[in-house]
């Protein structure tokens, strides 16, 4: 086999050499066109993502300015509080009521500074005014949102509406108001007259004293009865004890109880659940009940007489129930025994219930009804409550 001479190999290798690096230019040719064409692609993409982002950025600063302007046009004060509980933004009303320098402050000193607790929740004296404050988390690291109202308006018509009524209910009833009047102190006068008879003997006298002195009596708590209904009630922010509250009511019912041979028996799980309001007003409203309870069953000889009282508490409520086996309440009746002035029995004032109703409200509850003719009658007054170390932490924060 011949062999190829040196210089014809070295150019066949020189031209395959050639050959290769024509062959990677090629490659590298179009590599770099495709890249320009990616750059070219990705560049299109850039432009279209930085206005779709620059169109997103003028929206959102759209939207922050309507919103701003939204929330300086707000009759209510906002007030937004970061997770420390410390101002962070507030809107010109806010600023208008709490000062203009809150932002930075810590709002527990702002309301120490500033609010007034009221006798209602969620209710505070500012200055003049009277605001309510609703409050929601805004976000997952503990800020809140509160929001400030000016009801001074609302509050002062609520009075005024409130009070209108019940001198639309005293003006109603104006007429059997004076027939109660007048019978017990034309008995008194008809007492006191024949006092004045000479042959009257001591026995006489001393029977007609008692007797006078008992329709004047009746005149008093009538007088106060409606006294007390027309004023209101105004409560309290006293802590009071709730097995304290049931002690003195039952303290003071028992012995009318067993003067009218009527059974009074007590249940109460109310260890340490506490109240807040006026001890004075609640005690007189639970022995309203009381007392009507025991008028109930006055009436009613047909099984044993029993007066119930029981109180528990559960998820912040307090359930103060009062249930007699008296004569029991007519459904049709039952619609009206809260009205003032409502009653069926001659010697009653029909404000007992309509006191103790008020009462309740005013300390945020209620007072359910349900009976049963021939029966009896379950009044039931819904409070609301908390336990002991709640109550008075409550307390000093309001102090």
């Amino acid at each position: 086999m011949a062999q190829i001479p040196a210089p014809e190999l070295k150019a066949q290798e020189l031209q395959r050499a050639f050959d290769v690096f024509n062959q990677v230019s090629l490659e590298l040719t179009q590599a770099y066109e495709g890249l320009q064409e990616r750059v070219e692609s990705l560049t299109d993409e850039l432009a279209v993502a930085n206005g779709a982002l620059r169109r997103q950025y003028q929206e959102k600063e759209a939207l922050s300015e309507r919103l701003t302007l939204l929330l300086n046009a707000l009759p209510a004060g906002v007030v937004v509080l970061d997770s420390v509980a410390r101002v962070s933004e507030a809107n010109p009303v806010a600023k208008d009521m709490l000062g203009q320098t809150i932002i930075g402050d810590d709002w527990p000193e702002v309301t120490q500074n500033n609010l007034v607790v009221t006798d209602a929740p969620d209710e505070w004296q500012l200055g003049l005014r009277r605001v309510s404050i609703a409050e929601s988390p805004l976000d997952s690291a503990g800020g809140r949102l509160l929001l400030i109202h000016d009801i001074t308006a609302a509050h002062e018509l609520k009075a005024k509406v409130e009070r209108n009524q019940r001198l639309a209910a005293m003006g109603e009833m104006a007429a059997s108001l004076a027939h109660q009047l007048r019978t017990p102190l034309a008995t008194a006068l008809l007492y006191s007259a024949n006092l004045a008879q000479p042959d009257l003997s001591d026995e006489a006298r001393t029977r007609f004293v008692g007797k006078a002195t008992e329709q004047l009596k009746r005149l008093e708590r009538l007088i106060q009865d409606v006294l007390l209904f027309a004023r209101g009630e105004s409560i309290g922010r006293d802590v009071i004890p709730v097995a304290a509250l049931i002690a003195d009511s039952v303290h003071m019912m028992e012995p009318l109880c067993l003067a009218k041979g009527v059974d009074l028996c007590v249940h109460a799980e109310v260890e340490h659940v506490m109240v807040t309001g006026s001890r004075k007003a609640l005690t007189g409203a639970l022995l309203n009940l009381l007392e009507n309870a025991l008028q109930a069953c006055e009436g009613h000889q047909e099984c044993v007489a029993e007066i119930r009282l029981g109180a528990r508490a559960a998820g912040g409520s307090l359930r103060i129930s009062v249930r007699d086996t008296g004569t029991g309440i007519a459904p049709e009746a039952q619609q009206r025994i809260f009205e003032p002035f409502f009653t069926t029995r001659g010697q009653g004032t029909g404000l007992g219930l309509a006191i103790a109703l008020g009462v309740a409200r005013a300390h945020g509850g209620s007072i359910e009804v349900s009976s049963i003719p021939g029966q009896g009658t379950e009044f039931v007054m819904v409070l609301p409550c908390g336990e002991e170390g709640q109550a008075q932490a409550d307390e000093i924060r309001a102090r």
